[in-house]
């Protein structure tokens, strides 16, 4: 007999942050954790999701949890991180928003000739070797859920099935590999030698703090309850603005928690307008409101992920798969890396490329963070890579995606 275990809202909580907890104790423990950075929502998520999936496996529970507090968090971390958008920003990554679009459809692009070529190799059908290309790959879940039922409508049967588990095992292998290839970028160029000097110069006191790691200064509660709220009035004008869009784009979806983070960019360049002086305390606080948001965020994502849809996955489709994360790796540390500029920012960017590329933005956002956290923190790759990965690539992978699968499907 299995048990349905029913996790509300709290329960869901409490699980996320004793996860976390968990992760950051293993981490602390096992050097190996640290030198790859792998993120301890992610070390945490994946042990319960290991655990879930042995007792789903002999029949003995299964979790059912409510998501509603993950949206919210992953909502209020974009909506801290476009607060920290200010207008010098805006001006130094209008440039790399520009080259990484055209990376990232560079990427879907051969993402879907790769699994077309692979699945030819190895006996796969071309609609459904398309289910483990930029559909699941760049696209996540949300993309897998849209595009599979219309290549199973073309006669793709099991597209559905097959997506779903190729967004679960991007996500997991994501999570898993884009902290490691980072390290391994800024050790190998020796961008960890130039961080505080070769760079030092053109990074704001704020990032300086970031780098040598020091303690914020004290609380100040008008300063605290002002950051909260520039996140709650960006959470609602995000909402605002998702809704508008909607009407004004009734045939494409788009993320809300890209539109959470465009608000918080409009609430801090109008609240910057207001105040002679931009307050950074005030905006490292907010910062620290979206690391604990991003990191429950994750913490819950990885912990729910239903591990036992990969064995519905055939060996042909895992050599598909495998294909795409060879792909992944070397585009990101071949391509994106050198043409992002080939410096500490660039290699960050890669992390994030290779996040978004195998599962979603988010998973770009806790690799980079951990990255950074061992290192110096990179505003312009916050700045670029949520951006182009959650708003811009989703146009570019659609029409990518839909040339496929009707060139295909005749």
């Amino acid at each position: 007999m299995q048990f349905e275990i029913q996790m509300d809202i709290l329960k869901t909580l409490l699980l996320a942050v004793v996860l976390l907890v968990v992760g950051q104790k293993i981490r602390d423990k096992y050097e190996f954790f640290t030198k790859y950075c792998l993120p301890s929502a992610v070390i945490g998520g994946l042990l319960f999701s290991i655990i879930t999936l042995v007792l789903y496996q002999f029949n003995i529970a299964n979790f059912t949890f409510d998501r509603t507090l993950q949206t919210f968090f992953m909502n209020a971390f974009f909506a801290a991180s476009g607060c920290g958008a200010g207008l010098g920003l805006l001006k130094k990554g209008s440039k790399q928003v520009v080259i990484f679009i055209v990376l990232a459809a560079v990427l879907a692009f051969l993402q879907n000739l790769v699994a077309v070529g692979v699945g030819t190799v190895v006996g796969v059908q071309p609609l459904i070797a398309l289910m483990t290309g930029s559909i699941p790959m760049t696209g996540g879940h949300g993309n897998a859920a849209a595009f599979a039922p219309i290549a199973q409508e073309m006669g793709a049967q099991g597209a559905v099935s097959v997506a779903v588990a190729a967004a679960t095992f991007g996500l997991v292998a994501g999570s898993i590999i884009g902290g490691p290839i980072g390290n391994r970028i800024i050790t190998k160029k020796g961008l960890d030698k130039t961080i505080n000097n070769g760079r030092g110069e053109a990074l704001s006191q704020y990032e300086l703090e970031m780098a040598s790691k020091k303690e914020l200064p004290c609380l100040d509660k008008k300063r605290t309850t002002t950051a909260i709220f520039l996140i709650a009035i960006s959470l609602g004008l995000g909402s605002y603005i998702f809704d508008f869009a909607k009407v004004a784009l009734p045939n494409v979806v788009l993320p809300i928690h890209v539109m959470c983070m465009l608000a918080g960019v409009i609430v801090r360049n109008v609240y910057d307008a207001f105040n002679k002086k931009t307050d950074e305390v005030l905006y490292q606080e907010i910062d620290v409101a979206g690391d604990i948001s991003l990191a429950v965020f994750v913490s819950m994502a990885i912990m729910s992920m239903r591990l036992w849809e990969l064995a519905q996955l055939a060996v042909p489709l895992l050599i598909l798969l495998a294909a795409q994360i060879v792909l992944v790796y070397l585009f990101a540390t071949q391509i994106t890396f050198r043409a992002m500029g080939k410096d500490y920012d660039a290699a960050v960017m890669a992390v994030g490329h290779v996040g978004f590329s195998t599962g979603a933005v988010p998973v770009s956002m806790t690799t980079m963070k951990t990255v950074c956290d061992k290192y110096v923190f990179s505003r312009v790759a916050f700045f670029v890579v949520p951006l182009v990965g959650g708003l811009f690539s989703n146009f570019t992978n659609a029409a990518i995606i839909t040339a496929f699968l009707n060139f295909f499907a005749n």
